[in-house]
């Protein structure tokens, strides 16, 4: 079990705020992430997202923000650290806890994603229909990265370069992805990215531009790959969810409920997506000074389709039906959701 130390630890980044001549703080929040400091997330959104909710709380809560893991444990933990109550709220994946969140796959699945504020706004939308495997918490956000590139130790040309490399990956959905394109899937969460690199543990990674700058994937690879589909860049994202504990939620005094719900969901989903665009950027930035980026031609990203959009859609509709979920309607609601949203 892990131990959440009851102190601000030496190099922690808190934040802490009151607004106007308001006194001490009424409730204190933690939050919990396991990306560093300099990491978009941390910088860009969390701290922002958490300035805001504490200016209209009138200095009533004080957020801490607690990155690395400075609170113990390990990023598959998150969750269970938010819906114990061991911290207030977390940022973290669904993915890292395969079989407990399976309907927000959906947005997972290949060739599902197209960009960022679209998926977000139809997650959104989703979620309040489908939230039921959060009944444990308040979820303040469920949101997206632009998309999954490959950033490859070797030379990317075709689908068959992929064969018989060791590729890392968050999710299980994104296993079934590798595995389709005859690759071997490494699971790990984010943090063990740069020692499987410079060990030669895994010889691609499945991750966007915004998250490879901040653990510096550019300099331990040369190669970063893109899709050449005019609708599909990436074949696919990944599912982020930031949640509060249910009952901390419920705890809190309806005007400061109001707070958090303001700052919650659909109201922040557009935001949300624009910021990992202009990071996105950043990142591409970085990889093209130390290396190349290349699409797959469209013949070779026709080819990727082929071999993992329907099998792994339906290998993921038939393993939550046995959960007694009709997956295929999950999934022709997830594409009106996201025509529905395009921008």
């Amino acid at each position: 079990m892990f131990r959440v130390l009851k102190r601000v630890v030496l190099g922690a980044l808190v934040l802490g705020f009151s607004a106007g001549t308001a006194g001490a703080a009424e409730i204190t929040l933690t939050v919990h992430h396991f990306l560093p400091p300099i990491s978009n997330t941390h910088k860009n959104m969390l701290l922002p997202w958490a300035e805001k909710v504490m200016a209209e709380s009138q200095g009533r809560l004080k957020i801490e923000i607690y990155p690395s893991m400075q609170l113990g444990g390990a990023p598959p933990q998150l969750a269970n650290q938010a819906r114990d109550g061991v911290v207030d709220i977390v940022w973290t994946l669904p993915g890292y806890t395969p079989g407990r969140f399976t309907k927000t796959e959906v947005f997972e699945l290949p060739f599902m994603h197209t960009n960022a504020v679209t998926t977000n706004l139809a997650l959104s939308e989703y979620v309040e229909k489908h939230g039921d495997e959060f009944r444990d918490y308040k979820v303040i956000a469920l949101h997206v990265h632009p998309g999954n590139s490959f950033h490859s130790a070797t030379s990317i040309k075709s689908i068959g370069d992929f064969k018989n490399t060791n590729i890392r990956t968050p999710t299980r959905t994104g296993a079934w992805l590798i595995e389709a394109m005859g690759a071997t899937p490494i699971g790990a969460p984010v943090p063990k990215i740069p020692e499987m690199l410079s060990k030669g543990i895994v010889d691609d990674v499945m991750i966007p531009f915004e998250v490879a700058l901040p653990l510096k994937v550019h300099e331990l690879v040369d190669h970063h790959v893109l899709l050449d589909d005019p609708k599909y860049t990436r074949i696919n994202t990944s599912v982020f969810m930031l949640v509060m504990n249910r009952k901390k939620y419920d705890s809190l005094p309806a005007d400061l409920q109001k707070v958090i719900d303001q700052n919650s969901g659909k109201n922040i989903a557009t935001w949300l997506g624009e910021i990992w665009d202009v990071a996105e950027a950043k990142g591409m930035e970085a990889a093209l000074q130390s290396g190349e980026i290349v699409k797959l031609s469209p013949q070779e990203t026709a080819k990727l389709r082929a071999v993992t959009e329907v099998p792994v859609t339906e290998r993921w509709i038939e393993e939550i039906r046995q959960k007694g979920i009709d997956g295929a309607a999950l999934v022709r609601e997830a594409r009106e959701l996201l025509a529905k949203h395009a921008n």
